[in-house]
């Protein structure tokens, strides 16, 4: 099916916002409060843990290395092998190795780095981001952007009072196909939405069996640094490297998956904060001595409509996201980041006459007739570029911002800590707490 009235979006100001456009002249900018950059000049990154996705970070800035003038100069591990490893892909695509270092201070005291990239552990992204921003450096964050809430608050503030340009790792809202599915949603297309659902399953032991496990060695890595805001206890290589497994550093799935979930919730509903949430689960599928669960589901309440979210690791079946309005329905097939969206009409009673067919459509990118989706892939440059961009022309507004962070990972710790306690936990969005009864205000 060709575009209709209701998917079709001016595709220059989509892809502008979307951040995948080249735009107009880089405008001088002020990056740091120590170095004033021009149009031309250099931007110099520094990385922040850099293992698997640190990584695929390092990738996708290098990719657009020439597009933006842009340089990897340091790069800050507590393992020695990452460190070598980072040096030796830093040679590789910039023509000279960078600055390797073992601690996030040693890399922050550096004038000349502009902007930094933490791809660390989930229980290290809210005190290393506040750390960078106390440097006065602007960030690239990887989510969910924390998981205590009075290190998130200090976060999100530390950044805004020194109005920093941070982008939080929730990439999909930076992704042509998300953006478009929005625009459908926000056209009025499927009326007034009461459900949003989300399932999205994988079969395996998530997180357990990683190979660095059997090759790290306590004498090349800091283990006290890795534990940060945590409680000392005896080295242990398994919670290093399979840390999601773990309840004091990681809820999983809600951190995981869920963070994403919810932040398009997020997204595409409008920001606003849950009244409620309630979870359930348990470890069903793999018992392998991990404490957080590999069954998950969660009721999130919003003013308006309940979200679902639901993940189970012990089998495959099909994966899917559904916005259920009153004239339409909204559907997502696949899971995390699929761009294979489609809008399902309603038929009104389906018991009158089950046999009444619901004319639906795919929804397709601005400029694109095709009637199903592009795949865009995992290598998709748009997120990367939004916050070069912003950078450049010193815009706080990235796609996703500190405020967008602080509100998933409130639905997310809300989320752990239901499960935990088995009890309904409400958000008090004035005093900006998370309590046991519903706030009276």
């Amino acid at each position: 099916m060709g575009e209709t009235d209701e998917t079709k979006i001016d595709r220059r100001s989509f892809l502008q916002t979307a951040g995948v456009v080249a735009g107009s002249a880089l405008a001088s900018s002020a990056l740091s409060y120590g170095r004033i950059l021009g149009a031309n000049d250099r931007m110099a990154l520094g990385h922040i843990g850099i293992g698997n996705r640190g990584h695929g970070l390092m990738t996708l800035a290098s990719q657009l290395k020439d597009k933006y003038n842009v340089e990897t100069v340091a790069v800050c591990d507590l393992w020695k092998e990452n460190r070598d490893r980072a040096v030796s892909m830093g040679e590789r695509a910039y023509g000279r190795a960078p600055q390797a270092l073992q601690h996030p201070e040693e890399l922050l005291s550096r004038k000349d780095v502009d902007a930094v990239l933490i791809a660390t552990p989930e229980h290290s992204h809210s005190p290393l981001l506040k750390m960078t921003a106390d440097a006065e450096k602007h960030a690239y964050c990887e989510k969910p952007m924390g998981n205590v809430l009075d290190e998130v608050k200090a976060a999100r503030d530390a950044v805004k009072q020194r109005r920093l340009i941070v982008q939080i790792g929730t990439q999909h809202r930076s992704e042509p196909y998300q953006r478009a599915a929005r625009e459908v949603l926000r056209s009025g297309a499927v009326g007034e939405v009461s459900k949003y659902e989300i399932v999205w399953n994988y079969h395996g032991p998530r997180w357990r069996g990683r190979p660095e496990v059997k090759r790290i060695r306590e004498q090349d890595t800091d283990w006290k640094k890795w534990l940060l805001t945590k409680p000392y206890r005896p080295f242990d290589p398994q919670l290093y490297f399979e840390f999601r497994l773990y309840k004091e550093f990681s809820s999983g799935i809600a951190d995981q998956w869920m963070s994403h979930g919810i932040d398009l919730v997020h997204f595409f509903m409008n920001e606003q904060p849950p009244r409620s949430v309630t979870a359930h689960g348990g470890v069903f599928a793999w018992p392998d001595g991990r404490e957080n669960p590999d069954t998950f589901q969660a009721l999130v309440e919003y003013p308006t409509f309940l979200v679902s979210y639901a993940t189970s690791f012990g089998n495959d079946c099909d994966s899917f996201s559904r916005i259920m309005g009153k004239k339409a329905t909204l559907i997502n097939i696949g899971g995390e980041g699929s761009p294979r969206w489609k809008i399902v009409e309603e038929r009104g009673n389906h018991e009158d006459d089950p046999t009444i067919e619901r004319p639906e459509r795919w929804v397709t990118l601005p400029g694109n007739d095709t009637p199903g989706p592009i795949n865009i892939g995992d290598d998709d440059l748009s997120h990367m570029s939004n916050w070069f961009e912003c950078l450049r022309n010193r815009n706080p507004q990235t796609n996703a911002t500190v405020d967008n962070g602080y509100l998933h990972s409130v639905a997310c710790i809300m989320a752990a800590a239901a499960y935990r306690q088995g009890t309904r936990l409400y958000y008090d969005a004035r005093a900006e707490q998370i309590t046991e009864r519903a706030p009276t205000h």
